[in-house]
């Protein structure tokens, strides 16, 4: 399942008119015959039943053709997410579920996981950094992208979060990094690579009494190039971009603590397509 996506029925509306053969009023040889009224009536009543029968089956056919196309017409539909008898992961690396199919479902739930992952707590730290990029990374790509976030993962970067020099909350604070897709697509598949884009809101900031650095949330869009390894789908590049970004509703922004008990309530998903 498209962003657009993300997980849709078909419906539509119609009237079929059905005109039904008139009574001869008199036979070949010119001889008055009454026609059978009985029988003709029967007859009447059942096509009417069939005709509302086939219409109401109709109605209500929905994801009886290949996923992500109308069952009328054949053409390219909304990529909802629907249930396909395929566990989306068999494992985990770490913190990062793995174990994905071969096809491009799985090169999906790749991605939204890795996306995940990419956003979580864990990449303000240098050693579970290391661990979480050599899980989701082709091997090739893996040490110079180390060498590159240890870079971004600066001191300066960690003081501007209001975080402490090794990625840790300061005393009483709760540190929140938390990224949350919302839907996925696939834009390039060819067996063993694909590229998939996966919409997500990330929230991140320090929750808790006295917090200059409050919880906030952002959208983006990643596109990730994916190869087939030996270790399943990894991620060989990645890009992003803002949005889409939503209208904010009405709801009511909570207080810090509020924000601090619900990430530490709330645990997160491994995500599937």
């Amino acid at each position: 399942m498209s962003p657009g996506d993300e997980h849709d029925g078909y419906g539509g509306s119609g009237q079929t008119r059905t005109r039904l053969p008139e009574g001869n009023t008199g036979d070949v040889h010119g001889g008055t015959r009454r026609p059978a009224r009985g029988s003709r009536s029967l007859l009447m009543a059942v096509g009417v039943v069939v005709l509302l029968v086939a219409a109401i089956a109709f109605a209500n056919r929905g994801g009886g053709g290949p996923e992500g196309t109308s069952p009328s017409t054949g053409t390219p539909g909304k990529a909802a997410t629907a249930p396909t008898g395929t566990r989306p992961v068999t494992g985990h690396d770490g913190t990062v579920p793995t174990g994905y199919a071969h096809d491009e479902q799985g090169a999906q739930s790749a991605a939204a996981n890795y996306a995940t992952a990419l956003g979580s707590t864990d990449m303000y730290q240098k050693g579970p950094r290391e661990a979480l990029v050599r899980a989701v990374y082709a091997p090739e790509v893996v040490d110079g992208l180390l060498k590159r976030y240890d870079a971004s993962y600066s001191p300066e970067l960690m003081a501007s979060a209001g975080l402490e020099p090794n990625g840790t909350a300061p005393a009483g604070l709760t540190f929140v990094a938390r990224t949350v897709p919302i839907g996925t697509k696939v834009t390039d598949y060819s067996g063993d690579k694909a590229t998939v884009e996966v919409w997500y809101v990330n929230l991140t900031g320090l929750a808790g009494q006295g917090s200059t650095k409050p919880v906030t949330s952002a959208w983006f869009t990643s596109t990730q190039q994916l190869s087939w390894t030996a270790q399943g789908w990894r991620i060989t590049s990645t890009d992003e971009h803002e949005g889409p970004t939503p209208v904010n509703g009405d709801s009511r922004a909570s207080v810090a603590e509020e924000i601090a008990a619900a990430v530490e309530q709330y645990g997160g998903f491994t995500y599937a397509r």
